[in-house]
């Protein structure tokens, strides 16, 4: 399965970089640098690639335009900490989770919702150990969840 999924990116990643020429297949004209990085990166992290996911949840974060698709940005930041945190890397996953916070305020989705849950679950085995700034996050993260509702 994963050479199959390999190989569509690959086609997409080319369908996108043709998207600007007359020829560029109907299927892209919507689609974005950033939404193709995001969905990317969600299938390496799918596939077990954490490493590789953080690349392309880096790039979507990059090439967003976040003013005009601010749930999308702060999911993915949501995303990004996640496979930082996979990869044991805490505080590089609380400074993301807490840019994410930030980028979610006034954003009321299930979306962003789920991702405070899995931040919330992610610092558990942590949270005893991870100090003042884990602490903080995850009292952000529960105002956060009550302001979502």
């Amino acid at each position: 399965m994963e050479w199959g999924t390999l190989a569509a990116i690959n086609r997409a990643e080319r369908d996108l970089a043709r998207a600007d020429n007359d020829d560029a297949p109907s299927r892209v004209g919507f689609f974005q640098e950033a939404s193709l990085a995001h969905e990317t990166a969600c299938a390496l992290r799918d596939l077990g690639r954490p490493r590789d996911a953080e690349i392309h949840f880096q790039r979507s974060v990059a090439t967003r335009r976040h003013q005009l698709y601010t749930r999308t940005h702060s999911v993915t930041l949501g995303y990004l900490g996640a496979v930082q945190i996979q990869q044991g890397r805490l505080d590089e996953a609380c400074a993301t989770w807490a840019q994410a916070l930030d980028a979610m305020s006034g954003v009321y989705s299930g979306r962003a919702r789920d991702v405070i849950v899995r931040m919330r679950r992610d610092l558990s085995p942590v949270r005893q150990r991870g100090g003042r700034h884990v602490a903080e996050l995850d009292r952000r993260a529960r105002e956060m969840l009550r302001t979502i509702g």
